[in-house]
Protein backbone atom coordinates (compact mmCIF):
# COMPACT_ATOMS: atom_id res chain seq x y z
CA UNK A 1 0.00 0.00 0.00
CA UNK A 2 1.51 3.64 -0.85
CA UNK A 3 1.55 6.28 1.43
CA UNK A 4 -0.35 9.69 0.89
CA UNK A 5 1.30 12.40 0.78
CA UNK A 6 0.10 15.33 3.60
CA UNK A 7 -3.29 17.52 2.61
CA UNK A 8 -3.07 19.39 -0.86
CA UNK A 9 0.66 16.98 -2.03
CA UNK A 10 -1.13 13.29 -2.27
CA UNK A 11 -2.58 11.65 -4.96
CA UNK A 12 -5.89 13.02 -6.44
CA UNK A 13 -8.62 10.45 -5.11
CA UNK A 14 -9.52 7.42 -8.22
CA UNK A 15 -13.09 6.02 -7.53
CA UNK A 16 -12.40 1.78 -7.09
CA UNK A 17 -14.06 -0.53 -9.16
CA UNK A 18 -17.24 -1.10 -7.15
CA UNK A 19 -17.78 3.07 -7.11
CA UNK A 20 -17.29 3.00 -10.85
CA UNK A 21 -19.81 -0.01 -11.32
CA UNK A 22 -22.23 2.18 -9.20
CA UNK A 23 -21.45 4.80 -11.58
CA UNK A 24 -22.70 2.91 -14.42
CA UNK A 25 -25.48 1.42 -12.84
CA UNK A 26 -27.02 4.93 -12.22
CA UNK A 27 -26.41 5.80 -15.70
CA UNK A 28 -27.48 2.84 -17.29
CA UNK A 29 -30.88 2.48 -15.52
CA UNK A 30 -31.61 6.47 -15.94
CA UNK A 31 -30.65 5.64 -19.98
CA UNK A 32 -33.02 2.66 -20.01
CA UNK A 33 -35.88 4.23 -18.15
CA UNK A 34 -35.74 7.58 -20.90
CA UNK A 35 -35.95 4.87 -23.44
CA UNK A 36 -38.21 2.57 -22.15
CA UNK A 37 -40.52 3.70 -19.64
CA UNK A 38 -41.69 0.09 -18.48
CA UNK A 39 -38.86 -0.98 -17.24
CA UNK A 40 -38.62 1.63 -14.54
CA UNK A 41 -39.22 -0.77 -11.86
CA UNK A 42 -36.44 -2.94 -13.11
CA UNK A 43 -34.01 -0.33 -12.68
CA UNK A 44 -35.08 1.16 -9.57
CA UNK A 45 -34.48 -2.43 -8.48
CA UNK A 46 -30.83 -2.03 -10.03
CA UNK A 47 -30.16 0.70 -8.20
CA UNK A 48 -31.52 -0.40 -5.10
CA UNK A 49 -29.34 -3.40 -4.97
CA UNK A 50 -26.09 -1.85 -6.05
CA UNK A 51 -27.04 0.90 -3.04
CA UNK A 52 -27.64 -2.72 -0.97
CA UNK A 53 -23.76 -3.70 -2.04
CA UNK A 54 -22.10 -0.35 -1.03
CA UNK A 55 -23.83 -0.52 2.12
CA UNK A 56 -22.80 -3.91 3.04
CA UNK A 57 -18.98 -2.69 1.91
CA UNK A 58 -19.60 -0.07 4.42
CA UNK A 59 -19.99 -2.26 7.44
CA UNK A 60 -17.31 -5.07 6.78
CA UNK A 61 -14.34 -3.12 8.29
CA UNK A 62 -11.49 -5.11 6.34
CA UNK A 63 -13.13 -4.67 2.66
CA UNK A 64 -11.50 -2.92 0.54
CA UNK A 65 -14.86 -2.26 -2.09
CA UNK A 66 -14.96 1.35 -1.09
CA UNK A 67 -11.32 2.25 -1.14
CA UNK A 68 -7.75 1.24 0.14
CA UNK A 69 -7.54 -0.44 3.55
CA UNK A 70 -4.44 -1.63 4.97
CA UNK A 71 -5.31 -4.84 6.79
CA UNK A 72 -1.16 -5.57 6.98
CA UNK A 73 1.92 -4.37 7.20
CA UNK A 74 3.46 -3.87 3.77
CA UNK A 75 5.63 -6.59 2.76
CA UNK A 76 8.04 -4.21 1.69
CA UNK A 77 7.71 -2.98 5.41
CA UNK A 78 10.45 -5.33 7.30
CA UNK A 79 6.97 -7.49 7.34
CA UNK A 80 8.98 -10.83 7.56
CA UNK A 81 9.56 -10.35 11.11
CA UNK A 82 7.13 -7.52 12.60
CA UNK A 83 3.43 -7.33 13.64
CA UNK A 84 1.81 -3.34 14.75
CA UNK A 85 -0.37 -3.58 17.77
CA UNK A 86 -3.29 -0.86 17.79
CA UNK A 87 -4.87 0.74 20.67
CA UNK A 88 -8.28 2.05 19.96
CA UNK A 89 -10.71 4.56 21.92
CA UNK A 90 -8.40 6.57 24.48
CA UNK A 91 -6.48 8.15 25.73
CA UNK A 92 -8.26 7.02 29.13
CA UNK A 93 -6.48 8.20 32.02
CA UNK A 94 -6.93 5.35 34.54
CA UNK A 95 -6.05 2.28 31.68
CA UNK A 96 -3.59 4.20 29.28
CA UNK A 97 -0.69 5.00 31.45
CA UNK A 98 -0.91 1.33 32.49
CA UNK A 99 -0.69 0.18 28.68
CA UNK A 100 2.37 2.54 28.21
CA UNK A 101 4.08 1.31 31.54
CA UNK A 102 3.18 -2.78 30.16
CA UNK A 103 4.96 -1.89 26.62
CA UNK A 104 7.87 0.42 28.12
CA UNK A 105 8.42 -2.96 30.20
CA UNK A 106 8.41 -4.93 27.04
CA UNK A 107 10.41 -2.22 25.02
CA UNK A 108 7.41 -2.58 22.64
CA UNK A 109 6.27 -0.16 20.18
CA UNK A 110 1.91 0.44 19.90
CA UNK A 111 0.09 2.90 17.62
CA UNK A 112 -3.19 4.61 19.51
CA UNK A 113 -5.68 5.31 17.57
CA UNK A 114 -7.37 8.17 19.61
CA UNK A 115 -10.38 10.26 19.86
CA UNK A 116 -10.35 13.81 19.49
CA UNK A 117 -12.13 15.12 22.19
CA UNK A 118 -10.67 12.42 24.51
CA UNK A 119 -6.92 14.04 23.92
CA UNK A 120 -8.49 17.64 24.76
CA UNK A 121 -10.00 16.52 28.21
CA UNK A 122 -6.60 14.45 28.33
CA UNK A 123 -3.56 16.21 27.00
CA UNK A 124 -1.12 14.86 29.34
CA UNK A 125 -2.11 11.12 28.38
CA UNK A 126 -1.82 11.92 24.88
CA UNK A 127 1.81 13.54 24.97
CA UNK A 128 2.77 10.74 27.59
CA UNK A 129 1.88 8.32 24.26
CA UNK A 130 4.39 10.18 22.14
CA UNK A 131 7.03 10.21 24.30
CA UNK A 132 7.01 6.72 24.87
CA UNK A 133 7.73 6.47 21.21
CA UNK A 134 4.20 5.21 20.42
CA UNK A 135 2.36 6.63 17.64
CA UNK A 136 -1.13 8.75 17.74
CA UNK A 137 -3.33 8.30 15.15
CA UNK A 138 -7.08 9.46 14.05
CA UNK A 139 -9.95 8.38 15.44
CA UNK A 140 -12.41 10.87 14.79
CA UNK A 141 -13.39 13.70 16.89
CA UNK A 142 -16.09 12.22 19.14
CA UNK A 143 -16.26 8.31 18.15
CA UNK A 144 -20.14 8.71 16.69
CA UNK A 145 -21.62 5.53 16.56
CA UNK A 146 -23.74 7.35 13.16
CA UNK A 147 -20.14 7.94 11.53
CA UNK A 148 -20.96 5.45 8.45
CA UNK A 149 -24.52 7.37 8.52
CA UNK A 150 -22.71 10.73 7.93
CA UNK A 151 -22.73 12.61 4.64
CA UNK A 152 -19.64 13.94 3.15
CA UNK A 153 -19.30 17.61 5.54
CA UNK A 154 -20.30 16.24 8.42
CA UNK A 155 -17.90 13.60 8.13
CA UNK A 156 -15.20 15.72 6.92
CA UNK A 157 -15.57 17.84 10.55
CA UNK A 158 -15.11 15.06 12.73
CA UNK A 159 -11.81 14.06 10.70
CA UNK A 160 -10.39 16.98 10.31
CA UNK A 161 -11.11 18.03 13.89
CA UNK A 162 -9.76 15.42 14.92
CA UNK A 163 -6.13 15.90 13.10
CA UNK A 164 -6.19 19.37 14.01
CA UNK A 165 -6.55 18.55 17.93
CA UNK A 166 -3.69 15.65 17.71
CA UNK A 167 -1.37 17.91 16.09
CA UNK A 168 -2.32 20.72 18.28
CA UNK A 169 -1.60 18.95 21.47
CA UNK A 170 1.02 16.08 20.61
CA UNK A 171 2.60 18.11 17.93
CA UNK A 172 2.54 14.97 15.42
CA UNK A 173 -0.33 15.11 12.17
CA UNK A 174 -1.53 11.87 11.78
CA UNK A 175 -1.73 9.74 8.60
CA UNK A 176 -3.43 7.08 9.27
CA UNK A 177 -7.31 7.02 10.06
CA UNK A 178 -9.69 3.95 11.68
CA UNK A 179 -13.17 4.82 11.37
CA UNK A 180 -15.30 4.01 14.46
CA UNK A 181 -16.18 0.66 14.81
CA UNK A 182 -14.56 0.13 11.39
CA UNK A 183 -17.93 1.08 9.46
CA UNK A 184 -17.97 3.61 6.87
CA UNK A 185 -19.46 4.58 3.47
CA UNK A 186 -18.49 5.76 0.03
CA UNK A 187 -17.98 9.38 1.17
CA UNK A 188 -14.54 8.31 3.19
CA UNK A 189 -11.95 7.55 0.96
CA UNK A 190 -12.13 11.01 -1.25
CA UNK A 191 -12.23 12.61 2.07
CA UNK A 192 -8.92 10.62 3.10
CA UNK A 193 -7.01 11.48 0.46
CA UNK A 194 -7.74 15.04 0.55
CA UNK A 195 -6.40 14.81 4.14
CA UNK A 196 -3.01 12.86 3.15
CA UNK A 197 -4.66 9.51 5.46
CA UNK A 198 -4.81 6.12 5.28
CA UNK A 199 -7.53 3.90 6.43
CA UNK A 200 -6.05 1.31 8.59
CA UNK A 201 -7.93 -1.96 9.63
CA UNK A 202 -6.55 -4.58 11.34
CA UNK A 203 -5.96 -8.37 10.75
CA UNK A 204 -7.15 -9.86 13.53
CA UNK A 205 -9.13 -8.74 16.48
CA UNK A 206 -9.38 -9.51 19.91
CA UNK A 207 -13.52 -8.01 20.42
CA UNK A 208 -11.96 -6.94 24.18
CA UNK A 209 -14.78 -4.45 24.35
CA UNK A 210 -16.96 -7.25 24.44
CA UNK A 211 -15.15 -9.84 26.06
CA UNK A 212 -14.73 -10.53 29.64
CA UNK A 213 -12.65 -13.68 29.17
CA UNK A 214 -8.71 -12.48 28.89
CA UNK A 215 -8.07 -16.11 27.96
CA UNK A 216 -10.84 -16.15 25.00
CA UNK A 217 -9.24 -11.83 23.94
CA UNK A 218 -5.54 -13.52 23.97
CA UNK A 219 -6.43 -16.76 22.05
CA UNK A 220 -8.16 -14.59 19.61
CA UNK A 221 -5.10 -12.65 18.79
CA UNK A 222 -2.41 -14.98 18.93
CA UNK A 223 -4.07 -18.29 17.02
CA UNK A 224 -2.25 -18.05 13.97
CA UNK A 225 -0.36 -15.13 14.42
CA UNK A 226 1.74 -14.13 11.71
CA UNK A 227 4.70 -11.37 10.56
CA UNK A 228 3.09 -8.85 9.42
CA UNK A 229 0.04 -8.70 11.23
CA UNK A 230 -2.06 -5.77 12.54
CA UNK A 231 -3.83 -6.54 16.14
CA UNK A 232 -6.33 -4.89 17.39
CA UNK A 233 -7.08 -4.11 21.24
CA UNK A 234 -9.03 -1.07 23.35
CA UNK A 235 -7.85 0.83 26.32
CA UNK A 236 -11.44 2.91 26.22
CA UNK A 237 -14.60 1.17 25.97
CA UNK A 238 -12.93 -1.66 27.71
CA UNK A 239 -14.10 -4.78 28.95
CA UNK A 240 -13.61 -6.06 32.40
CA UNK A 241 -12.49 -8.99 33.74
CA UNK A 242 -13.03 -10.55 36.52
CA UNK A 243 -11.15 -9.43 38.91
CA UNK A 244 -12.80 -6.31 37.61
CA UNK A 245 -9.51 -5.53 35.54
CA UNK A 246 -9.91 -3.99 32.10
CA UNK A 247 -9.12 -6.53 29.35
CA UNK A 248 -5.92 -4.87 27.96
CA UNK A 249 -3.98 -5.09 31.05
CA UNK A 250 -4.76 -8.66 31.43
CA UNK A 251 -4.02 -9.91 28.24
CA UNK A 252 -1.12 -7.36 26.81
CA UNK A 253 1.35 -8.82 28.75
CA UNK A 254 1.07 -12.07 27.37
CA UNK A 255 0.83 -11.12 24.10
CA UNK A 256 4.08 -9.20 24.34
CA UNK A 257 5.72 -12.32 25.39
CA UNK A 258 4.27 -14.42 22.74
CA UNK A 259 5.48 -11.87 20.37
CA UNK A 260 9.04 -11.78 21.43
CA UNK A 261 8.85 -15.55 21.81
CA UNK A 262 7.71 -16.02 18.35
CA UNK A 263 11.19 -13.20 17.56
CA UNK A 264 9.06 -10.70 16.45
CA UNK A 265 9.35 -6.81 16.28
CA UNK A 266 6.33 -4.68 17.17
CA UNK A 267 6.52 -1.55 15.51
CA UNK A 268 3.89 1.59 14.72
CA UNK A 269 1.53 2.01 11.19
CA UNK A 270 4.31 5.09 10.66
CA UNK A 271 6.76 3.60 10.97
CA UNK A 272 6.48 0.64 8.84
CA UNK A 273 4.56 3.03 6.44
CA UNK A 274 8.34 5.02 6.27
CA UNK A 275 9.97 2.29 5.83
CA UNK A 276 8.13 0.87 2.99
CA UNK A 277 8.27 4.22 1.23
CA UNK A 278 12.39 4.72 1.99
CA UNK A 279 13.07 1.12 1.41
CA UNK A 280 15.14 1.37 4.29
CA UNK A 281 14.54 0.38 8.37
CA UNK A 282 14.29 3.47 9.94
Amino acid sequence: MSARGTSGTGPRWAPSPLLYATAAVHAGAAAATLLRPALWPWMLGAVALNHAVLAAAGLVPRSRLLGPNLLRLPHDAGAPDRIAITIDDGPDPEVTPRVLEILAAHRARATFFCIGALIERHPDVARAIVRGGHAVENHSQRHRHDFSLMGPTRMSAEITAAQATIARVTGRTPRFFRAPAGLRNPFLDPILVRLGLCLASWTRRGFDTVTSSPDLVYLRLTSSLAAGDILLLHDGHAARAANGAPIIIEVLPRLLENVAARGFETVTLDAALRTAVSGAPL
